[in-house]
């Protein structure tokens, strides 16, 4: 995600279960431009309580998307998440690019061929931190999109879309209803909700449009005093809040 966008959007650790919410960005391929969401592992039977919340956000990206990049690791090989989810995939009509990451070496390449199994006809080992064989995924990718025609004003001048609509930030102390409150004014689960401090580590923007108004919301983690800050995790997302502050227009507080 973080590649395709060329910057550093969504929080990156080495152990899983960071990513949560859906996130999404612009990234551009050959002159064609187009919308990402980046999802938290998608696990298909889980007790815990964001794994299931994780589940949901999976299904509502699926749902969204007009094609989907199916992202495995060659180091760990096919596991039975991956299974699940290709079995889900299978089963969806839109077309699917399978994507066999951290593939940086002859030995991986070789290692990453067991992935063929899954069946997909689109198959790209590439390794994300260097970049390389990204280039031969996102041609593919970007031959599924259809140009669309130039909107035009009455004299046949291009209208340039509206950079200026306002920002709004929510922010507040960890476990304030921010997320709630997001969830509340878009009439969706657009962000995960649960009890635990620290659910919400990116920060999440969500255009709306209601009334005759548009803008873009902006979910964040919550914010404690530096002293209280101990794991690198809540560092980096206190870190995005604060630029979030910057970023907006007006800013909410939830106490």
């Amino acid at each position: 995600f973080n590649r395709l966008l060329e910057q550093r959007k969504a929080i990156v650790d080495d152990f899983s279960g960071v990513t949560r919410d859906r996130q999404y960005g612009v990234a551009e391929w050959n002159g064609k431009s187009f919308n990402l969401i980046d999802t938290g592992g998608f696990v298909a039977s889980s007790d815990d309580v964001f794994e299931i919340e994780i589940k949901k956000q999976v299904e509502i990206a699926v749902e969204e998307a007009h094609l989907i990049i199916f992202v495995v690791d060659t180091m760990t090989g096919i596991t039975s998440q991956d299974t699940d989810m290709a079995d889900v995939l299978r089963r969806s009509p839109k077309p699917v690019l399978l994507v066999v990451n951290k593939v940086d070496n002859a030995t991986r390449a070789l290692d990453a061929t067991e992935f063929y199994s899954l069946g997909f006809e689109h198959t790209f080992f590439l390794s994300s931190i260097s970049g390389s064989g990204t280039g031969e995924m996102l041609d593919e990718l970007v031959s599924h999109i259809e140009e669309l025609p130039k909107q035009l004003d009455e004299n046949g001048e291009e209208i340039e879309e509206d950079s200026t609509i306002p920002k709004f930030a929510i922010i507040g102390q960890p476990n304030a209803g921010k997320s709630t409150l997001l969830n509340a004014l878009v009439g969706e689960e657009r962000t995960i909700v649960s009890d635990i401090p620290g659910t919400t580590r990116d920060t999440i923007h969500t255009y709306y449009k209601q009334f005759g108004k548009e803008f873009v919301l902006i979910d964040t983690a919550g914010l404690r005093k530096k002293k209280n800050v101990h794991e690198d995790l809540e560092f980096y997302s206190v870190i995005r809040a604060i630029r979030a502050l910057d970023e907006a227009d007006v800013c909410f507080i939830v106490i």
